[in-house]
């Protein structure tokens, strides 16, 4: 968390961030476009949605050079480190790696991608390829409700978050507590802080059954993501502090001004 904070000379207050919408038809022209005026408009971060990959209407090379394009012409004219979370979810581990590297050639800050999807080996190697060389790494948890939102089988989202942070990882969507992706909001509290914080004692009332010290195991920024506008703002603050991140995708480009 320090070290995002330091890479983009952000400190003491949440990052904000966008998801390009419509998330699927644009030319990687557009695309890009889109993310230039978002991020000029004062946002810290643009993101690719979860389906944006390698589609015949953009493919992944156009897009990544047009979003680095529009990064480098916002950071420019504000002054500001900016970022764009480059989706390098691929078909194969190989692939993903590939996209990475191409990410890094760019010299962009960060890419993102669909652990769920992926898989947690997948995820951990490119964890480690982003450490290794400087990139941040944002993680969405696509195909997560199949698992966890099933009341009478299947597996609970804080320990999906859990084992995200044991794999590696930089940012992960953690739901909003309002807006459309919602949980309860102790219970999303309490994985917010497994997900941050060194040390978490047992709190039944907020799902956590034990003790869990993570040691030095770096901590991961929650994402709240997903049908979220500008009136939500301050209950979000409330709720998540200052080291998160608050996406606002149509709640930003449906409202121009």
């Amino acid at each position: 968390i320090q070290v995002e904070r330091d890479k983009l000379n952000k400190y003491g207050r949440p990052l904000l961030g966008c998801t390009i919408k419509p998330k699927l038809g644009l030319s990687a022209k557009n695309y890009g476009r889109a993310v230039y005026e978002c991020l000029r408009g004062g946002l810290d971060f643009t993101k690719d949605d979860e389906n944006v990959n390698s589609q015949p209407f953009m493919r992944w090379r156009d897009r990544f050079l047009f979003c680095t394009e529009a990064l480098y012409k916002a950071q420019a004219e504000t002054g500001e480190i900016k970022g764009h979370y480059l989706n390098a979810t691929a078909g194969t581990c190989e692939e993903m790696i590939k996209r990475a590297v191409f990410a890094r050639e760019l010299g962009v800050p960060i890419v993102m991608h669909d652990y769920i999807t992926g898989g947690f080996t997948a995820n951990t190697s490119l964890a480690h390829y982003c450490r290794d060389n400087g990139l941040l790494l944002h993680i969405h948890r696509a195909m997560h409700a199949v698992i966890d939102r099933q009341k009478n089988h299947g597996m609970h989202f804080r320990v999906l978050a859990k084992a995200l942070r044991l794999s590696g990882g930089d940012h992960i969507h953690s739901g909003t507590v309002v807006g459309k992706l919602e949980g309860e909001r102790d219970i999303t509290l309490g994985f917010v802080d497994l997900l941050r914080d060194d040390f978490i004692e047992k709190d039944r009332s907020r799902g956590i059954y034990f003790t869990q010290d993570w040691v030095s195991l770096p901590g991961v920024i929650p994402v709240a993501s997903g049908g979220i506008h500008v009136w939500h703002m301050p209950a979000l603050t409330e709720i998540f502090g200052d080291d998160s991140v608050l996406q606002f995708g149509g709640g930003t480009l449906g409202h121009p001004w």
